[in-house]
């Protein structure tokens, strides 16, 4: 099936390297990323997993679970997770779904014929804290990702959710945020007692109002 932005996320039952769960109930009221991997075993996935294990404080401070996947058995993720564990310095501490069966793998479009019959693109899935999918990205197999763009997605995102606001090309946490273009002036000046600038009656620029 085809996921779009503002989708209920589906919901599915899985096992994984920290035991079977229901993913709404996983996640709960928090935010999460589920993120595919190709294969296990596999050079550019071993990077990432170690990476993110990491940083995964990051993604906790924003009240975000991550989860990975890979159509590969339990077992295999194990096994791999000393591996990563070897060479990136920190194991997975965080679940990874195996879906051998490729159940979610289908239930969320991550197998690309034209790209692979049987293993999964590298997806990925912002989940807001009311199970609505907020971002997807599909990168092909051969590109890491950058995991330090999706923790500035997750921060423009949680922002704009909460003030009528935007943000700006490059804009990291912080930084000047654009109004809404919806909100009067004097709508503007009520919200965003700090000010702002007009550039362009389109463009209007405020400081970040949770700052």
């Amino acid at each position: 099936m085809t996921i779009r932005l503002g989708d209920i996320a589906p919901d599915f039952t899985a096992e994984t390297t920290e035991g079977p769960i229901r993913f709404h109930e996983w996640k709960g009221g928090s935010w999460a990323v589920l993120f595919s991997h190709p294969k296990d075993f596999t050079p550019v996935c071993t990077t990432e997993l170690g990476h993110v294990a990491k940083i995964k404080q990051e993604f906790e401070k924003r009240n975000c679970k991550v989860i990975g996947l890979s159509v590969d058995p339990l077992g295999a993720h194990h096994e791999w997770s000393r591996d990563i564990a070897e060479t990136q310095g920190k194991a997975p501490n965080f679940p990874m779904i195996a879906d051998a069966d490729q159940k979610v793998s289908k239930l969320y479009d991550m197998i690309h014929p034209n790209a692979s019959d049987t293993m999964t693109v590298r997806s990925v899935f912002v989940v807001d804290g009311a199970n609505k999918v907020r971002l997807t990205i599909t990168y092909p197999a051969s590109c890491g990702r950058n995991f330090d763009e999706l923790l500035r997605v997750i921060d423009s995102l949680q922002l704009t959710s909460a003030y009528a606001v935007a943000t700006p090309a490059n804009w990291h946490h912080g930084e000047d945020v654009i109004v809404a273009p919806a909100l009067s002036d004097d709508e503007a000046r009520r919200k965003f007692p700090r000010g702002f600038k007009t550039l362009k009656p389109y463009l209007r620029i405020t400081p970040q109002p949770n700052k």
